[in-house]
């Protein structure tokens, strides 16, 4: 964590909302924020959909069938998400928060595997591959994913936690590129599924002690941001 006197967060909870409304909405926030625009985490669930990033390749896409694929600007290949599983953007100023963007990568993978360890569940990062996965990482199955994209010195998309969700629309790719790679969630590594309330509130707590901020803003009306907010 670093060292900082005063570095304000902005956490909206926005439910269940459509890929495509959330995407441009944090294009656009990116494109509007200034230097004094506090930094935003938005915490949320997706209908089911494929995306696919920048360095997608289309024989990744095995039987997509009925469930939507968007071809978007995060780094990395395919991933899927729905309901079930948690999903957090970072809209988070680099430059202001002195770090680079492998720091960032680092520190999101580091409080994952925190978040994870409160229900008992053992992960790492790999080397080769973003994302967290179930220990031993080598061959572990894969259990939250990361994705960023860096845009005038500030970040969006970021990550997602499968928690109690349909895992069989993984076996329609090939999860970030990598054919055969086992997919899990909390649900199938404990039996049991924590709340999303109770996962949000420490994945929350875990990001704003990872990256230093000292004081919260939540809002909960479910509502996209029209306009980046002021310091």
């Amino acid at each position: 964590m670093r060292d900082h006197t005063e570095k304000r967060l902005q956490v909206r909870h926005l439910g269940i909302l459509e890929y495509l409304p959330v995407w441009e909405a944090m294009q656009r926030f990116t494109n509007e924020r200034s230097s004094s625009t506090l930094d935003e985490i938005w915490l949320l669930q997706h209908p089911p959909v494929f995306t696919q990033g920048q360095a997608g390749k289309s024989e990744h896409l095995l039987d997509t069938g009925d469930i939507p694929v968007i071809q978007v600007d995060r780094g990395g290949q395919v991933t899927y998400h729905g309901p079930g599983q948690l999903v957090a953007y970072l809209l988070i100023d680099l430059k202001r928060a002195e770090f680079g963007v492998r720091d960032l990568v680092t520190a999101i993978e580091e409080l994952i595997v925190k978040v994870l360890s409160h229900y008992k569940i053992n992960s790492g990062p790999r080397k080769d591959a973003p994302g967290v996965y179930i220990e031993p990482v080598a061959d572990g199955a894969k259990i939250a994913q990361l994705g960023l994209r860096i845009r005038r010195g500030c970040s969006f998309h970021g990550l997602s936690i499968n928690v109690d969700m349909d895992m069989q629309p993984f076996q329609r790719i090939n999860p970030c590129g990598l054919a055969g790679l086992k997919v899990t969630s909390i649900k199938l590594q404990n039996n049991a599924a924590p709340t999303m309330s109770d996962l949000t509130d420490k994945l929350v707590e875990a990001i704003a002690n990872e990256l230093g901020y000292t004081s919260q803003h939540v809002i909960s009306d479910g509502l996209l941001p029209v306009s980046p907010i002021a310091v």
